[in-house]
């Protein structure tokens, strides 16, 4: 008789996203896994790759629950990369690769890394940060020409491809995902294998991904956890992931990646989705879709109904959510895309959502409140950060800090943010980042910042701030010129207001509503750029 311990029933029921490689690399080895640039990879080449950097990564030091750094633009190594990462139970840390320096490295003193992996685009950021200076934290470099002191990565994934046998349990940490909160300071969504596998099935099912001939556009940047979930659901169903280019987006280029590959499914912002709309012949050169989505920011109603108008039958699925539920919560589906225009749609099957007042009662229909969720996807923590955990899953429910109100037949609207975050083409802006910085300057006696209404990116940063008494107030690109040495040029205000005072409620709170309403009557003098 045959006896089974209990580590060969565990192993028996994993499914994560590093086992469904494996399982597509035996099953359909010659299949389109992954392109970049012209280059394309089957399942058989990448698990071959992955397998191989594994065995690299954990000669390097990175063993299970330790944390690897991935910084690198869009290409077929940052996938790779997290692959590689999970399959050994390591902890993957992507970061945003448009960070400065200094914002960089406080994410790396915080995760406490073994190992950063990173690209040309990115090395000499990785050379300021001080545990590289110092020698404490070796750099994989995907680079035809390696950086001194680097270990190259192309010779990792040319080392030994046998099948890496490392079980790792669902509920460990796969990602630290890095997002702000009210105060500014980045903090690390934790998520885990489960956690992961769940959204894909979220997205799977909402969606109607099929298991033959899909073929994915990956249109955001990998570190956001949109970009990396796109790739996760199409792997889970042996699908094509196209990838693009991070940064200077192209509606003519989107348009004709879809025509070249016969992409059936894609994601991009509000703002780019206006973009593609407006290339010529844009629905008949991309016939192949049996999808469109979008989210990340809110979007003008003139942009759907472009959306409608252009790929008319297309089904059109807006994806609501956040970093620390993995990242979907709402969807709104194809066939209600028209008919409830403006809303996010309903919670996904495998998330539970409520919408509260502040003593954690049910809104009535039509009632403003936070919407707090429960369910798989839920992250398990935020990384070494107790207090913030415990305030965000307070009553037995996470938190999400958004103000939604809810209709009679279920739908949601976003009608708010608790957190006064900005979200400016696709990227989130937290305003008190922004005034941690401007408050820097010995100009300045008092800054708010607030979001003023955009025509290309929805919404941009505009600061009002209260001079030093005595001297002469900053300048408009004095106080924008001072950003940009301080955060990521993306984060900075396009337009400066010098006012006398703040608007102050009794207990001396900003009332950022009235800046707001200031705001939007402003012309902007400066962009992102």
């Amino acid at each position: 008789m045959t006896t089974t311990d209990d580590t060969d029933i565990a192993a028996g029921r994993r499914m994560s996203h590093a086992a469904q490689l494996s399982r597509h690399a035996r099953k359909r080895p010659c299949a389109p896994a992954l392109s970049h640039g012209g280059r394309t990879l089957t399942y058989g080449d990448l698990n071959d790759r992955v397998c191989a950097l594994a065995r690299g990564l954990a000669e390097a030091g990175v063993h299970r629950g330790e944390r690897a750094v991935v910084l690198m633009k869009n290409r077929i190594e940052v996938v790779e990369s997290y692959l590689a990462i999970v399959k050994l139970g390591a902890i993957a840390v992507p970061v945003n690769f448009r960070l400065t320096a200094a914002e960089v490295e406080y994410i790396v003193e915080d995760s406490d890394p073994v190992v950063i992996l990173t690209d040309d685009d990115l090395v000499s950021v990785v050379q300021e940060l001080g545990r590289v200076r110092d020698g404490s934290l070796p750099v994989i470099h995907a680079s035809a020409a390696p950086a001194e002191g680097t270990r190259p990565y192309n010779a990792l994934v040319g080392g030994d491809t046998s099948e890496f046998p490392l079980d790792v349990p669902e509920d460990d940490p796969a990602f630290i995902m890095y997002t702000s909160g009210t105060t500014g300071r980045p903090k690390g969504a934790v998520l885990t294998h489960m956690n992961l596998f769940m959204n894909s099935m979220n997205s799977v099912s909402g969606q109607g991904v099929e298991y033959e001939g899909e073929v994915w556009l990956s249109g955001l940047p990998l570190f956001h956890i949109g970009g990396l979930n796109g790739i996760l659901i199409y792997l889970l169903v042996g699908g094509h992931t196209v990838l693009m280019d991070s940064g200077d987006f192209s509606a003519e280029r989107a348009i004709a990646t879809i025509e070249a590959y016969g992409v059936t499914g894609c994601y991009f912002v509000p703002t780019q989705w206006r973009e593609i709309c407006e290339v010529p012949d844009a629905a008949q050169r991309a016939a192949s879709l049996r999808r469109i989505s979008w989210g990340a920011s809110i979007a003008p109603p003139s942009t759907l109904q472009a959306m409608a108008d252009t790929f008319e039958g297309v089904p059109n699925f807006n994806m609501f959510g956040q970093t620390e539920m993995s990242s979907v919560t709402c969807m709104l589906r194809g066939e209600d895309a028209v008919r409830k225009m403006g809303t996010v749609g309903r919670p996904v099957p495998l998330v539970e959502a409520r919408i509260v007042d502040p003593e954690g009662n049910d809104c009535r229909v039509g009632e403003v409140g936070e919407i707090v969720y429960r369910g798989p996807t839920v992250m398990r923590e935020y990384w070494r950060n107790p207090t913030a955990t415990a305030e965000a899953f307070r009553g037995g429910w996470f938190h999400s800090g958004d103000l939604c109100v809810e209709d009679e037949d279920g739908f949601i609207t976003v009608v708010d943010r608790n957190k006064d975050m900005i979200i400016s083409g696709g990227e989130n802006i937290y305003s008190a980042e922004v005034e941690a910085a401007i408050d820097a300057h010995p100009k300045v006696r008092e800054v708010s910042v607030v979001a003023r209404p955009h025509e290309k990116w929805v919404e941009t940063p505009t600061a009002f701030v209260v001079p030093v008494e005595g001297i002469d107030g900053p300048t408009e690109d004095e106080i924008i010129a001072f950003c940009r040495e301080r955060i990521a040029s993306y984060k900075k205000p396009t337009a400066v207001v010098l006012v006398d005072e703040l608007p102050k409620n009794a207990v001396g709170k900003v009332q950022k509503f009235k800046l707001r309403e200031t705001a939007r009557d402003l012309v902007p003098t400066s962009d992102r750029a």
